[in-house]
């Protein structure tokens, strides 16, 4: 099986601090992760590999750093890694960055299977993963929390969340999925993956490279953009009311209706 995997670089929620005067994210000094949700989608990926053979090849779009993403990602099985890195693909939103990684993909060659975590930390759009599948023409299912290839090699059962409970569904490959936590329990890298994953040298493709459009690709490509961003403020104020329940009751109605609630 040919899996390509998806994977983003993003703030660890434990690090991040904003610059409350500008509204921006203060990223001097940030930790970096991979998008725990996509360590799923790589351990679902190495998991079909394991019983099906195959390769694994992560892809990821980001800054130079990003490298290290990829990188673990090695460590942990994966057999490639590619990092879609150039200024161009600056400021690009979901509608942007699905035509970039959708323009990789297809230099990759055909595939059978792309996986991707449910939705990235940072922005929680879930948004990536359906946008992809729809600009490389798959069949796409969101939400899985289990899969299974079916006897004939070619198609996918997967059980889908939902609100009401689950679905289970069969698909034709080549498909895309994105996973839940739920699926599965990644693994740790070892001592040989980060032996190897300390010497792979990660390729670096441009926008050039993957014949990407200019006005398709980051701030050009993008219908939204993030104008400002803020962290809410909060004034709790307590207040004690004192007597028999009664008391307290019709102090609290009062109270209310000052303050315009009631």
């Amino acid at each position: 099986m040919n899996i390509v995997v998806c994977i983003k670089q993003v703030p660890d929620a434990k690090s991040v601090r904003y610059d409350t005067e500008k509204g921006t994210l203060v990223r001097e000094g940030l930790e970096a992760i991979i998008n725990p949700f996509d360590f799923h989608a790589l351990e679902a990926g190495l998991q079909l590999k394991d019983a099906y053979g195959g390769e694994v090849t992560v892809l990821s779009m980001g800054p130079p750093q990003a490298e290290n993403a990829l990188k673990e990602a090695l460590s942990l099985g994966a057999d490639k890694g590619i990092l879609l890195s150039d200024r161009a693909f600056a400021g690009a939103d979901t509608l942007a960055t699905t035509y970039t990684l959708a323009k990789a993909i297809e230099k990759l060659g055909p595939v059978d299977l792309v996986l991707c975590g449910k939705q990235a930390i940072d922005g929680d759009t879930a948004q990536v993963g359906p946008g992809l599948a729809v600009r490389l023409g798959l069949p796409c299912v969101t939400c899985v929390n289990e899969l299974n290839l079916m006897d004939d090699g070619k198609t996918m059962q997967v059980r889908r969340v939902n609100e009401d409970g689950y679905d289970i569904l069969e698909l034709e490959m080549p498909a895309l999925l994105t996973v839940l936590a739920s699926i599965n329990t990644p693994r740790l890298p070892s001592l040989k993956g980060k032996m190897r994953a300390r010497k792979a040298e990660i390729p670096i493709w441009n926008a050039l490279e993957l014949g990407a459009k200019p006005f398709m690709v980051g701030l050009a490509g993008s219908a939204t953009q993030v104008v400002s961003t803020w962290v809410p403020t909060f004034d709790a104020r307590r207040e004690m009311f004192g007597g028999s329940a009664e008391e307290q009751v019709d102090a609290l109605v009062s109270r209310l209706k000052v303050a315009g609630i009631l």
